[in-house]
């Protein structure tokens, strides 16, 4: 299926974006390309196939939940850029 410059350029409008004539013509043959791609995954036999969204099984890993002791706030702290009274210590982001 060939894309034209013209049906990129359609599109670019009524995503209301402002595209070169060069743009054009890198996207025009992108989108061909990936159409290409699209019309060889269609000829693959998948009748009979189940869905999926993953290639793998998925499984979670859950362990036990421990009550353990933390880290000291020494220990913690000691690679902080800044720190002020056992926290650590950010530049202030809300007005």
């Amino acid at each position: 299926m060939k894309i034209t410059k013209e049906q990129v350029g359609h599109v670019a409008k009524l995503a209301k974006l402002s595209i070169s004539d060069e743009e054009k013509e890198k996207f025009s043959l992108q989108l061909e390309k990936i159409l290409m791609y699209v019309d060889q995954l269609n000829e693959l036999k998948t009748e009979g196939i189940e869905p999926t969204s993953h290639a793998g099984g998925l499984e979670n890993v859950f362990r036990e939940d421990k009550v353990q002791s933390s880290l000291p706030v020494e220990i913690a702290l000691q690679n902080a850029p800044q720190q002020e009274k056992g926290f650590f210590k950010v530049p202030k982001v809300i007005e």
